[in-house]
């Protein structure tokens, strides 16, 4: 189940929140203590400099790797859908009872696999395990009658 916690609007609220404290209570400071001295400004100006640096090194790499994360992303869900859609065409190599079986599983799976990329909401394990075990169930009759590689070639892509 998810919680506000996990919600991406509420960690933006929280961190806008610190950020514009943080701001304010350095402003704070700032006009309290002692105004600077013209032989310090140099060295102020060479710490600020140093600090806006890093954080701009930071920003950069975390931009990187969520680009990186996505674009792996997008090639799984790709590359999920291509087996998807192999093993439903190789369903057609089954028996007629044991292909609309598959099929109807599969169907399914591809129900649960766009509701959990499309909505970001977690299939439980014990659901995915249980359509595995039903499409498994399915595909195991043709495999013992008809022990041929035609078969072998829809049960592999079943396992995968």
């Amino acid at each position: 189940m998810s919680s506000i916690l996990d919600s991406p609007f509420f960690v933006f609220i929280v961190s806008l929140i610190a950020q514009w404290l943080a701001a304010y209570v350095g402003d704070f400071l700032r006009r309290r203590g002692r105004a600077v001295r013209e032989d310090e400004r140099e060295d102020l100006d060479n710490v600020q400099i140093g600090v806006l640096t890093l954080l701009a090194i930071i920003i950069g790499f975390s931009f990187s790797m969520a680009v990186t994360r996505y674009d792996q992303r997008i090639k799984y869900e790709e590359a999920e859908a291509n087996a998807i859609g192999t093993e439903y065409v190789r369903a057609n190599l089954l028996p007629t009872e044991s292909a609309a079986r598959v099929r109807e599983l599969l169907r399914i799976y591809l129900d649960q696999r766009i509701s959990f990329y499309h909505d970001l909401r977690q299939v439980g394990d014990a659901d995915t395990a249980r359509l595995q075990g039903e499409l498994w169930s399915a595909i195991l009759p043709a495999a013992k009658t008809q022990p041929t590689e035609i078969t072998a070639l829809a049960v592999s892509g079943t396992m995968s």
